[in-house]
């Protein structure tokens, strides 16, 4: 084995990376899988094509919010991070020993790559400067792993086609599913199991999608919930733990729509179905719910000693699709809108309807529609 080793290093050259590698075939090429240490990994991939056009380069520029996010995640959870293997292309020499016992055809072996090779990553340039930045403040990772996948360079134009291939094909979780699975944030692993607590939510959430079907029996959206709840407490973001106050607050918000909005309560007496409350009524959209999120938060700030008193006001109002207020607010031509001024502007009419009177600022939203 040491012999085959020597060849095989003077063949690719006198210096030389070598890895544990497994061999595959994918479209006809092979390719390799190999696990590195963390502490090469910035040695490895150099990324210094910031003032080369994009035409001319294989990768997008690295954007300077997502890097320290990533880091973050490395350092705060240095027993429970987990990375995908990292996608790179190899410019130079590379040559696969297969283990001794196995024979030329194996598949299981070394993988040695010239350290003159120049290698770009197709994907993962963020995962690899957030690891660089991570061991700058904790060298001890240095000695983990990472998975990287090897292919041999074929060009500008393959590369290109691969950094296309690889983000255009990949399928970004939705929102909703984000926040189900999120058990180590606290606000989603709260909003989670509020849905499952309160009678109007139970069976009546889809968890997965952002949106619901015609035929569906779901009333509310998980990050319909969420996003609304973020706008009763004023957060921009998830990650804030939230106090019990705070918690308290929101569970009392959501028991005091489902006692006020009359739909609501037709819907807990089974006397209107979810696909009959959607198709009618404006009051389960999640631009609804972050408008009545606004209303809740504004209350809480000017009446926080009633403010559920205030709330009474919602059984006045007229939540149908045909109310002409909605239209240029939650609806454009009779279909929901899609945009933060519209939020806002829904907020305005149903402070006015629960008798409100609007502020300067809240007037400031109806200068811009």
């Amino acid at each position: 084995m040491l012999a085959s080793t020597r060849v095989v290093e003077q063949s690719v050259g006198s210096e030389t990376y070598g890895f544990d590698a497994i061999r595959g075939i994918q479209a006809g090429r092979e390719f390799y899988v190999a696990m590195c240490p963390l502490k090469i990994i910035p040695k490895l991939f150099v990324f210094n094509d910031h003032d080369i056009p994009p035409q001319l380069r294989a990768q997008r520029t690295l954007s300077g919010t997502r890097i320290p996010a990533i880091k973050n995640y490395i350092l705060n959870n240095p027993t429970d991070y987990i990375f995908s293997s990292l996608t790179a292309s190899v410019d130079g020499t590379m040559r696969f020993t297969p283990a001794a016992s196995l024979g030329q055809e194996g598949k299981l072996g070394r993988l040695y790559i010239a350290m003159e090779s120049r290698l770009l990553i197709n994907d993962g340039q963020h995962r690899r400067k957030a690891i660089e930045e991570a061991l700058k403040e904790k060298p001890e990772l240095g000695h983990e792993m990472i998975s990287v996948v090897f292919f041999q360079d074929k060009g500008l134009k393959r590369s290109q086609q691969m950094f296309s291939d690889l983000n255009k094909n990949a399928i970004k979780p939705t929102k909703s599913l984000n926040i189900l699975y999120d058990h180590r944030d606290s606000f989603s692993k709260f909003i989670v199991d509020l849905t499952a607590s309160m009678e109007i939510f139970q069976d009546r959430v889809e968890l997965e999608k952002t949106s619901i079907s015609n035929r569906s029996t779901k009333t509310f959206t998980l990050n319909g919930i969420s996003d609304a709840t973020m706008h009763l407490l004023g957060i921009t973001r998830k990650g804030r733990k939230l106090t019990d106050e705070e918690k308290v607050i929101v569970k009392e918000f959501w028991e005091q729509l489902a006692n006020n909005i009359s739909e609501w309560q037709l819907l807990l007496q089974r006397k209107i179905t979810s696909a009959e409350l959607r198709k009618q009524f404006v009051h389960g959209n999640t631009n609804s719910l972050n408008a009545l999120g606004i209303v809740g938060r504004v209350l809480i700030e000017q009446y926080p000693d009633d403010w559920q008193v205030k709330l009474r006001g919602l059984k006045n109002i007229d939540w149908s699709r045909d109310n002409p207020q909605w239209e240029g607010r939650l609806l454009l031509n009779g279909r929901m809108l899609k945009n933060a001024i519209g939020v806002e502007l829904a907020a305005n009419t149903i402070l006015q309807q629960c008798g409100i009177e609007l502020s300067e600022d809240r007037l400031n939203f109806e200068n811009k529609s």
